[in-house]
């Protein structure tokens, strides 16, 4: 399957701060942005904007990022599951992972999340994808929120909504280890059939089994 990155810019003005939101980033752009400190939810920053680079340089691989002036403040992650993951199972070359969204503490309240998500998904570029997302309790940033595990659960959610992803329902062990985890997903409007139904026979392992 042939992946067109659709690149798209968008300016925006919260707070005092102009926040460029832009994407997807070629790998070279990432490299030569500073990184924000704050960016520390997955691994050490430098490490994160190594991991930034060699996603932007895979074929499927999409980052959208933010950036204040020459610095990274935020990013969200699109990629093929990880090959010891169920979501590979299908070997699917239509289903794409939203892997991570981070923004910068400093900067969390000015809906950043939302923006990037639009920047993704902007003029249809996604339709031809099956995007999900596996949301783990134990990936958010409780403490720093003063969340419950439910409220950030629903904040969750809501950003999700942003771009039309749904709640679905699976019987991965991981997700289904805590009630607060869930797996979201948007199927895009020339996804195929039968990808849906490949989709399905990946969501609930034990369905087929007899």
């Amino acid at each position: 399957m042939e992946h067109i990155k659709e690149y798209h810019m968008r300016s925006i003005f919260k707070s005092g701060h102009r926040i460029i939101i832009e994407g997807p980033v070629q790998a070279e752009t990432i490299k030569q942005l500073e990184f924000h400190s704050d960016l520390d939810a997955f691994r050490r920053p430098s490490e994160q904007q190594e991991a930034l680079a060699e996603i932007a340089a895979l074929p499927e691989g999409r980052i959208i990022i933010a950036r204040e002036n020459e610095t990274i403040i935020g990013y969200v992650t699109f990629h093929y599951a990880d090959e010891c993951e169920r979501w590979s199972e299908g070997n699917m070359t239509d289903l794409i992972e939203l892997g991570a969204i981070e923004v910068a503490d400093s900067y969390r309240s000015l809906g950043i999340g939302r923006e990037m998500l639009l920047t993704a998904f902007e003029n249809g570029q996604m339709e031809k994808y099956i995007i999900f997302t596996t949301e783990y309790y134990w990936h958010w940033d409780l403490k720093g929120s003063n969340l419950s595990v439910w409220d950030y659960r629903k904040m969750m959610e809501k950003l999700m909504q942003t771009v039309d992803m749904t709640w679905y329902a699976t019987d991965d062990p991981e997700i289904c280890s805590h009630p607060a985890n869930c797996l979201m997903v948007r199927i895009g409007s020339q996804v195929p059939l039968e990808s849906e139904e490949q989709f399905d026979r990946v969501r609930f392992r034990h369905r087929f089994m007899y």
